[in-house]
């Protein structure tokens, strides 16, 4: 799915069939195999906040708190403007929906095709990709608020846990752990990663690295 969002698709038409289906399948559906809830039971009494890649609202639909939560990279529930003349995001849920079951022969009907309502241009999904990415309001505000909670635990014990990142944007998560807890003695770092599960010399006698599948390692702790 991820390789085909990449596609040059003939139209608006055939690309928003594709994107509806992806979003919905990935955003709106119901498909959590529990392991987002068993994470939250771990941490739910504990001083956490989340700082993920992911795109998929999955901790919010598992019950996390949302202003714990740090979407560095995006949301598939929102739209935003192409070009983009507005630092604005708008919640896509009703028009996914429609296109997902109103297209046909592989196309959504034209006027889905949805376009910004200040300058005209087409919507795009609000995903990082390059410098059209728009980091609206509600962006700067989980910014800030993960700023805050990594000042406020500064040179506390601290846990760094690092579920499944991988090498595409290493920096924002797996690069910025190991340098806190290299930088902070009381840290520790933990990796849970399938295939993927390594850590620095420079923090190795603080580090814990599984190389498991993080379902069967939530389930076990």
């Amino acid at each position: 799915m991820y390789s085909g969002g990449f596609y040059p698709f003939e139209s608006l038409e055939e690309h928003w069939a594709y994107w509806s289906r992806y979003v919905y399948i990935n955003r709106y559906a119901d498909t959590d195999n529990g392991t987002y809830k068993r994470l939250l039971e771990l941490v739910k009494d504990k001083d956490y906040f989340v700082l993920t890649t992911n795109v998929d609202h999955q901790f919010q639909k598992a019950g996390f708190d949302k202003q714990r939560l740090f979407y560095m990279q995006g949301d598939y529930g929102l739209f935003q403007c192409s070009e983009p003349c507005h630092n604005s995001t708008y919640d896509n849920e009703k028009a996914i929906r429609d296109m997902l079951i109103q297209q046909t022969d592989m196309k959504i009907p034209t006027e889905l095709i949805p376009h910004c309502p200040v300058c005209g241009k087409p919507m795009m999904m609000n995903l990082r990709a390059d410098d059209t990415f728009v980091q609206d309001k509600g962006w700067y505000r989980a910014s800030e608020r993960y700023s805050d909670f990594i000042r406020r635990h500064k040179g506390l014990k601290a846990l760094f846990l690092e579920l499944g990142v991988g090498m595409n944007t290493p920096g924002i998560v797996k690069f910025s752990f190991w340098r806190m807890t290299a930088e902070n003695p009381k840290a520790v770092y933990a990796c849970v990663n399938l295939g993927g599960a390594f850590a620095p010399t420079e923090i190795r006698d603080r580090s814990v690295c599984i190389d498991a599948d993080i379902e069967r390692v939530l389930e076990q702790l």
